[in-house]
C-alpha cells in the first residue's frame, strides 16, 4: 500500500538538509543533486497542489472550508502504490470534524526533525529579515502561523504553527502515529547514524556507500555554494540568503543572556527533553 511519509519540522530546523540528502539519495548521478530541482515532493500547504487535486481554485473559500479538505487530498493521493515524501511545517492539528490535518490512510509516518530553539532563533531571524526578539517572540506565539498574509493570494495555505514547544509536541506526541525523531544537532555530529537511521525510517534500503556520498552531496558548502552561483527558489524574498551558517551552537555568538534566558522561559520543559538544557535548565 502507498501513502505519505511527512518530513515534519519547526521552520529553520533543518529540513531542506534533509530533503537535499533525501534527493541525492535516491539519485543515480555522480554530482550532487541541484538545490533548485529538489524532488521529493510539493510541500503540503502548497495551493497549487490543492487546486490540481480538487480540481478548482481555494482563493474563493474560506480558512475553515480549505482546511475541512486537505486531509481528502492527501488521501486522494494515496489510492496507488507509491510512496512519497512530503514536506510540512503545519503544526499537528485537527480539522473542525475531528480529522487529522494529515489524514491518518494517507500517512505511513513522520520523521520529525527538531533543532535547538538557540538556534533556530537567529536563522529564523534571518529568513524573516527580523530582529531576532521579533523571532523569538513569534517562536512563543501560541497563534503563529505562515501565509497569514492578505495583501497577496500567496502559493501557499494558511499553517498554523503555534509555538515552537507546542510544534514539537504536537508531532511527537500524536496518538496513532508512527513518528521518529531526529536532532538537527546529531545530523551534524554522527551524521551516517542519524542520516543512516531515518533513511531506513523511510523505507530506503541503500548500502553505506550511497549514503554517505548522499551525506556529502547535501553538505552546507555544495548547497550554500549552489545558492551563490544561481539562487535557490526556496529563499523568500525578504531573506539576504537562505543557507545562512548551517552549523549547531550558533547561538553562543548570536543570542545575548537575556535572550537566551526568554527562550528557556518559554521552551525549557521541551527543551530538557530532547537534551537541549542539563538538570539545572542550563544548555549543553
Amino acid at each position: 500500500m502507498g501513502g505519505i511519509y511527512w518530513l515534519a519540522s519547526y521552520p529553520k530546523s533543518g529540513n531542506t538538509w534533509f530533503r537535499t540528502f533525501l534527493q541525492n539519495l535516491m539519485s543515480v548521478a555522480d554530482t550532487p543533486t541541484d538545490i533548485n530541482k529538489l524532488n521529493t515532493g510539493s510541500i503540503a500547504s502548497s495551493r497549487n497542489w490543492i487546486d490540481d487535486v480538487i480540481g478548482f481554485d481555494t482563493s474563493d473559500l474560506r480558512q475553515d472550508e480549505i482546511e475541512s479538505l486537505r486531509p481528502h487530498v492527501y488521501r486522494w493521493m494515496c489510492r496507488g502504490d507509491g510512496v512519497a515524501y512530503h514536506k510540512i511545517h503545519d503544526a499537528y492539528t485537527h480539522t473542525g470534524e475531528g480529522r487529522p490535518l494529515v489524514d491518518d490512510i494517507a500517512t505511513l509516518g513522520a520523521l520529525y526533525i527538531i533543532r535547538n530553539p538557540l538556534d533556530v532563533a537567529p536563522s529564523y531571524a534571518g529568513h524573516r529579515n527580523c530582529s531576532i526578539d521579533d523571532a523569538i517572540g513569534s517562536m512563543g506565539d501560541p497563534r503563529h502561523a505562515l501565509a497569514r498574509s492578505q495583501k497577496a493570494l500567496p502559493d501557499q495555505l494558511l499553517q498554523f504553527v503555534g509555538t515552537w514547544s507546542q510544534h514539537v509536541i504536537s508531532w511527537v506526541d500524536a496518538e496513532r502515529l508512527n513518528v521518529k525523531v531526529i536532532r538537527y544537532e546529531d545530523m551534524h555530529a554522527t551524521p551516517d547514524r542519524t542520516f543512516g537511521s531515518a533513511a531506513d525510517f523511510l523505507g530506503l534500503d541503500t548500502d553505506t556507500e550511497r549514503r554517505r556520498r548522499a551525506i556529502d552531496f547535501s553538505s552546507f558548502d555544495i548547497v550554500a555554494g549552489q545558492e551563490a552561483r544561481s539562487g535557490f527558489r526556496e529563499r523568500p524574498p525578504q531573506a539576504e540568503r537562505f543557507f545562512r551558517k548551517g552549523v549547531a551552537g550558533d547561538w553562543r555568538e548570536s543570542l545575548t543572556d537575556a535572550q537566551v534566558t526568554r527562550i528557556i522561559a518559554d521552551h525549557g520543559i521541551v527543551m530538557s527533553r530532547f537534551g537541549y538544557l542539563d538538570a539545572a535548565m542550563q544548555p549543553v
